[in-house]
């Protein structure tokens, strides 16, 4: 092969024999050069060497079922069952990949459906896993994705976002998690006209496949579209943890009309205070497609919050609202109490929203939102708080008192 003539000082790649004014970029050492094409040769070489072995970061070590549930406990009030599933199938993802290298039988990971109204604690268990795991998470909804080539957001960029939750170390967010919320939002319109992409359901839901199963994914660094030029990150998706939450809207009407009329008033309320029992095939009838159905093996249905669980949540879980306003106050050299019957009526005003815990945090917020603004000047003046039931009720506002 002939070189083409090039200028003297000229720096030419030492694999390719190309010179600087034939490639995109070229980088010089002390005795060779290298362009920017061989580079990404040599990467793409190296990459498919490792990839069998890919397993870069490893948990010190792997806490049980029992050790997961009890420090979901701390932050998440009922749900016994839910917590229990969740417990043994991540206890059981990250056993599969650090303590099934050698063996013969592939264990596939089980990757989690989380089914419950708004405000049961869908988000918070996976960002609690996160915390007890020490690995990266990406909250994601679901709605803003479309199939490629339509407006709208490629599946990789929720990978992105993990990339991004692990600091860009691809290899940490290789065993990390993936919250990918509203998946119920991607279940196929069955009354779309045939000849209609249905680009923002059934679309995404094929999308979805080959990172929820597990393989290379190319990343684009910036986000957006991906193009076929690149640049690409490439991040391997098998050992990703996928929890999918959805409030999945109507899922028990298909479920009572699989079941049949019961007869008699005792059986039917009998019936209706047992958990409903979510089987893949009543997901598939509600319009997820039987691949997408198939990578997430465990179902977890989360039952709507109870006043006493509401007022619970109030003030036992670590990260309670009232602990957090307590803390601000303490900041200020204030205690603030809240009295019992205010918490009552703040947990029954939360229950009648139908909101879940997000109606606690917004009710006190809205009655705190004055008195927060005045604080700061009280400090000094005054040492305790008092909020009680007339507070909640917006007939006075809280007590300030000096002791």
């Amino acid at each position: 092969m002939t070189k083409t003539p090039t200028p003297k000082g000229v720096p030419r790649c030492s694999f390719c024999g190309r010179s600087s004014l034939e490639v995109k970029r070229i980088f010089t050492g002390l005795e060779a050069s290298i362009c920017e094409d061989c580079i990404k040769l040599c990467y793409d070489l190296i990459f498919e060497e490792k990839v069998p072995q890919r397993i870069f970061y490893e948990i010190e070590r792997i806490p049980t079922p029992k050790e997961i549930k009890k420090q979901l406990d701390e932050y998440i009030i009922g749900q016994e069952e839910a917590k229990k599933i969740i417990s043994v199938a991540v206890y059981n993802h990250y056993k599969r990949i650090f303590y099934n290298k050698k063996s013969d039988v592939e264990i596939e990971k089980s990757n989690i459906l989380l089914i419950g109204p708004t405000g049961t604690g869908k988000t918070l268990i996976a960002q609690t896993l996160s915390k007890i795991l020490n690995v990266p998470i990406a909250l994601y909804d679901a709605t803003p994705l479309t199939e490629a080539g339509y407006v709208g957001e490629d599946v990789e960029n929720i990978l992105l976002r993990l990339i991004q939750a692990a600091n860009y170390d691809v290899k940490k967010a290789e065993i990390g998690i993936v919250y990918l919320d509203e998946v119920d939002k991607l279940a196929r319109k069955s009354d779309s006209p045939s000849l209609v992409r249905d680009v923002s359901g059934e679309g995404v839901q094929q999308a979805l496949l080959r990172i929820l199963e597990g393989g290379i994914a190319n990343v684009p660094p910036y986000g957006g579209r991906k193009h076929p030029e690149g640049p690409y990150i490439q991040i391997e998706t098998k050992n990703i943890l996928f929890i999918c939450g959805g409030t999945f809207e109507g899922l028990d009407e298909i479920i009572k009309r699989k079941k049949g009329k019961k007869m008699g008033f005792a059986k039917e309320k009998e019936e209706e205070e047992k958990e409903i029992k979510v089987l893949p095939e009543d997901l598939i009838k509600y319009g997820m497609i039987p691949e997408f159905v198939g990578r997430i093996p465990v179902i977890a249905t989360l039952k709507e919050l109870t006043k006493e669980e509401l007022k619970r949540i109030l003030i036992e879980p670590k990260n309670a609202i009232v602990k957090q306003y307590k803390k601000i106050f303490e900041m200020e050299g204030i205690e603030l109490i809240f009295t019992d019957d205010a918490l009552e009526l703040i947990a029954e005003n939360a229950y009648k929203r139908k909101m879940g815990a997000r109606g606690l945090r917004s009710i006190i917020e809205e009655m705190m939102l004055d008195v927060m603004f005045k604080l700061p000047q009280m400090k000094g003046k005054y040492n305790k708080c008092i909020v009680d039931k007339e507070v909640v009720k917006g007939n006075k506002k809280p007590v300030f008192l000096k002791e």
